[in-house]
């Protein structure tokens, strides 16, 4: 497999049944991860998520959080051919009249991570979230496992950045009836993202490997939605996923990390690519508390996390199925040269949401 090609742990904010990390199948062969995968990797059809775009015009603040805050190593702005940007245009819905520089941030000497494609657009674009408050529609966060979260707390903040609410440490269930500690922070990251910093205690995996500071990812990413059986449909149909948990948790309230109404209820559903241990999406869709919806589509070229991109085995199964299944296909380019993924056949297609996807051809 191409080298860019790495497999992401991935978790949502509850942290509740939680699979453990890249280095998880020690951890999964113990029986005591209720995530264990009881597919096979040969039968996946798209692979881990691989990158995650967001679209800025605040370089600096980026860079605060994610290299400066997170740790994150950056390289750009990448050279991007005329081909590529033409293609990419295209693909992206990318007005004619705004530019961009392309950057790659990743985690040094954690080739797991997901990388984060950053465009610096030329000019201010809508922002698909209104505010940072946890129950708007759409892409919800990027995660950083770490081995010490009451750390990361304090230097996220001393850096300039603040958080739904304060760090919260609570239980999670094992199956064989334990359980271990979960601390977590979801600090207001720019362009109106998530940025959760959360350790796993007790002896449990983190949720990705971390790099010589104890800080790892992102390894994770995602969305609070509407309609779940239509987005999961998508992402188990077209892409050949499979839904690893699906569960309805009463939240913390107030008092949790996500700063919601007091009892409030969400279907809160875990998908995986098929034998995978790593590399899952969140998905929460609320139960008895209304959520709020934007202005803006989910999607590039709108402001922040806009858009994912997997690898598949075969770009053109994805493509029959999303015929089959009425999924809106937007662009197909051929033998694209992209700095972020190689050489590869890509297309771009919108979940029912209207949130943006990526995928490429990979051959193992």
């Amino acid at each position: 497999m191409n080298n860019k090609l790495r497999p992401f742990v991935l978790i949502f904010i509850m942290g509740a049944m939680l699979a453990s990390t890249g280095l998880a199948d020690l951890a999964h062969a113990s029986s005591n991860d209720a995530l264990a995968p009881k597919s096979q990797v040969k039968d996946a059809l798209a692979l881990p998520l691989h990158t995650v775009t967001i679209a800025t015009v605040s370089l600096q603040q980026s860079l605060l959080f994610y290299r400066d805050g997170m740790g994150m190593t950056v390289e750009g702005p990448l050279t991007i051919t005329k081909t590529l940007e033409q293609a990419q245009r295209k693909m992206w819905n990318m007005p004619p009249d705004v530019s961009w520089e392309t950057y790659r941030l990743y985690r040094k000497g954690v080739d797991s991570a997901i990388q984060i494609r950053l465009l610096v657009l030329s000019k201010p674009m809508p922002s698909i979230h209104d505010s940072w408050d946890s129950r708007e529609l759409g892409p919800f966060s990027l995660g950083f496992p770490n081995t010490n979260t009451v750390a990361l707390d304090k230097h996220i903040r001393k850096v300039g950045f603040g958080a739904l609410n304060a760090l919260e440490s609570y239980p999670i269930p094992r199956p064989d009836g334990s359980s271990y500690q979960i601390d977590e922070t979801i600090f207001n990251a720019p362009d109106f993202n998530h940025g959760v910093a959360i350790t796993r205690g007790n002896g449990m995996a983190q949720l990705g490997p971390t790099d010589e500071n104890g800080i790892g990812g992102p390894a994770y990413s995602a969305q609070v939605i509407t309609d779940s059986e239509s987005q999961l449909t998508f992402y188990t149909q077209v892409l050949g996923l499979e839904i690893r948990s699906d569960r309805v948790f009463k939240s913390a309230g107030d008092k949790g990390a996500m700063n919601l109404p007091n009892g409030s209820e969400f279907r809160f559903a875990i998908v995986y690519s098929k034998g995978a241990t790593t590399g899952h999406m969140l998905f929460v869709d609320f139960h008895n508390i209304s959520p709020l919806k934007p202005k803006h589509r989910p999607s590039l070229p709108n402001l922040g996390l806009g858009m994912w991109s997997f690898p598949v085995r075969s770009l053109q199964t994805v493509l029959d199925n999303a015929k089959a299944y009425g999924t809106e296909i937007v662009s197909v380019q051929k033998n694209l040269n992209d700095p972020l993924i190689g050489t590869r056949d890509v297309a771009t297609m919108r979940a029912p949401n209207g949130f943006l996807i990526e995928v490429f051809e990979v051959q193992e």
